[in-house]
Parts: C-alpha cells; structure tokens; sequence
C-alpha cells in the first residue's frame, strides 16, 4: 500500500459514497486507475465495506450502554447476543470478564430488562453512556499524519 492508497483511504473514509471521478481528482489520478486501486483494496480486504451511519436517537434509540459479561458458557451466550438487536457490538476481551458489549435501547428501562435476559448466562455490570464527546474516529487522521508515509 503506497501513499496514495492511503490518500484514497483518507477521502473514502470521510465519504464514502463519493465518484470515483471526484476521487481521483483528489488524489491526482484518473477515473479509471482510483477505480482499479479502490477495488484492488476491496479484494485484498483492505477495504471491508461502506455503511451508512444511522443516527440512533432519529430512529428511537435513546440509551446506549456497555455491558462486561463474564460467563462459563460462551457458545450459549454468542448465540443469545447474535439474536439479540439491542446487541450493537461485541467483543471479546481479556481480564476479569469475557466480553463487552454494546446495547442500544429506547430507554433505561429497555436496558434494564436486557440485562435481566442477560442473568442466565453469567454476571455482567451494565455502564450507561450519558454522552459521547468523541464519536468515531477515522483510521487515517490526515494526509499530514507521519504513519501516512510508512
């Protein structure tokens, strides 16, 4: 991966549903050579997919929380999380607990009942998100960044 890639990261990751003829101006390149290098990224995997970002509290999901779990029965819990859509994240972590997880509700109420589903596979606290003064962070910070050029 060469500087321009990562030029090409930078504008993608900022928007990504930008053209393709718009990007290689950015990046001083044609049409069909930012299109070739965008998906020469996407197969090496680079490049994992593009998502829209849904503001939660538009669609009715007012509280959001981060649950450490501790369990003796991980497939059993997985399963109940990958059924769950209150589920946002998991991961699994070292430590005191197994995972942490990310649940998105429409109340404190929602949240609590979620962990109430949540006692029969194990133990976990539940830590309510009162705001978010730092929201998703891009991979690549700017075009100046000294780990561009590595």
């Amino acid at each position: 991966m060469d500087y321009i890639d990562k030029q090409i990261l930078f504008y993608l990751q900022n928007q990504a549903r930008i053209s393709m003829t718009e990007l290689g101006k950015c990046v001083g390149l044609s049409q069909p050579a930012v299109t070739e290098r965008v998906k020469r990224m996407e197969e090496k995997g680079i490049i994992e997919e593009y998502r829209t970002i849904i503001s939660p509290e538009k669609i009715g999901k007012q509280t959001a929380g981060y649950i450490l779990f501790s369990t003796r029965d991980c497939h059993a819990f997985l399963d109940f999380c990958r059924s769950a859509p209150e589920v946002a994240e998991c991961y699994r972590i070292s430590g005191e607990h197994n995972y942490l997880l990310k649940v998105v509700t429409d109340s404190t109420r929602s949240l609590e009942e979620f962990g109430n589903l949540c006692d029969k596979y194990g133990t976990y606290t539940i830590l309510i998100v009162m705001s978010s003064p730092i929201e998703q962070k891009p991979m690549i910070a700017s075009l100046e960044s000294p780990n561009l050029l590595a």
